[in-house]
């Protein structure tokens, strides 16, 4: 089974839960995002060595 839950916070992309799993990052601010903007967002606030 495939339902849309909304769209990600960053892209716009449409996130789906699918057979029950959320396809996405859900945080703590009741945003979503798709994994692909989630990796990105902890690369850009990683500190630099």
């Amino acid at each position: 089974m495939k339902e849309l839950v909304g769209h990600c916070s960053c892209c716009g992309k449409e996130i789906f839960c699918l057979d029950g799993f959320f396809n996405g990052i859900h945080t703590d601010d009741k945003k979503i995002f798709c994994f692909e903007c989630h990796e990105n967002t902890k690369k850009e606030k990683k500190p630099q060595d």
